[in-house]
């Protein structure tokens, strides 16, 4: 994969900076309650736990051909960390693709937050050259839906492992 580097995105209300394990503890009580697994399964991760998974993160894929760019999403009036959003990048400088997903902790829902992310992320990937950008999305997920169709995506015919895919158009 090429040298592009992860980089902080600025909107209105929120910073998305480049995920670090020092993130861990405070991540681990955004993502706490059990309900943010109902679609994605598992159960949350201790902060050791996270600590762990985010070094893994923060290292990079262990495959050539996918970059993993991961945020913590800040929202800078309450100057705390709310979720997260995530690009599996693969491809070529000529041909990148992108697999996004965010989540917000359950305290932060129903503000917007996760539209105004997504948005963000789309616009950065769009920057970075990304010609496709992908989302899968459980079909009983309607927020989830409504923050890809804020982001400009639009779902597809084709499934994997039980969810639709969410494309934006021309990509």
């Amino acid at each position: 994969m090429d040298a592009l580097k992860i980089e902080a995105v600025q909107t209105e209300r929120l910073s998305l900076v480049p995920l670090a394990v020092e993130h861990a503890d405070e991540m681990a009580g955004v993502l706490a309650d059990p309900a943010l697994h109902a679609f994605t399964g598992g159960t949350p991760y201790s902060a050791q736990a996270l600590r762990s998974r985010y070094a893994r993160l923060v290292a990079g894929s262990p495959d050539a051909s996918q970059t993993w760019w991961n945020w913590v999403i800040r929202l800078r009036a309450e100057k705390s960390l709310v979720g997260t959003v995530q690009a599996t990048v693969t491809g070529s400088e000529f041909a990148r693709a992108a697999e996004i997903a965010w989540v917000i902790g359950t305290r932060w829902q129903g503000r917007g937050i996760a539209s105004e992310a997504a948005r963000a992320l789309v616009a950065w990937l769009r920057e970075q050259d990304a010609g496709a950008v992908r989302a899968h999305i459980h079909p009983d997920h309607h927020a989830s839906a409504a923050v890809a169709g804020a982001a400009g995506l639009t779902p597809t015919s084709h499934w994997h492992e039980g969810e639709i895919r969410w494309e934006l158009p021309g990509g």
